[in-house]
């Protein structure tokens, strides 16, 4: 039996901040998806003051289909940049 430590470890050594740069340069939603979903969550927090009489599982529920939906729409978008990037915008050799 041999133990191998030629392993590279760089991916490990990378800090939050870092790969959150990273990340954010590979796919440029990824940061502006995490913006939306903190916006709508700090919004419907916000809303949670003056609900009314709506039950507080419902206000819960609208808040999180909200926050998902934009999500998605985020990433829908981000796959539609990314599939013109490769396809369309590509120079012809």
């Amino acid at each position: 039996m041999s133990t191998s430590t030629d392993v590279s470890l760089s991916s490990y050594d990378e800090d939050q901040g870092s790969k959150l740069i990273r990340k954010a340069r590979e796919a440029p939603f990824v940061p502006i998806r995490m913006a939306g979903f903190a916006a709508i969550i700090g919004y419907g927090l916000y809303r949670l003051k003056s609900r009314g009489n709506t039950k507080m599982s419902v206000h819960l529920i609208h808040m999180r289909v909200a926050a998902q939906g934009f999500v998605v729409g985020a990433m829908t978008l981000g796959m539609g940049y990314s599939m013109y990037k490769e396809f369309w915008a590509k120079p012809k050799p």
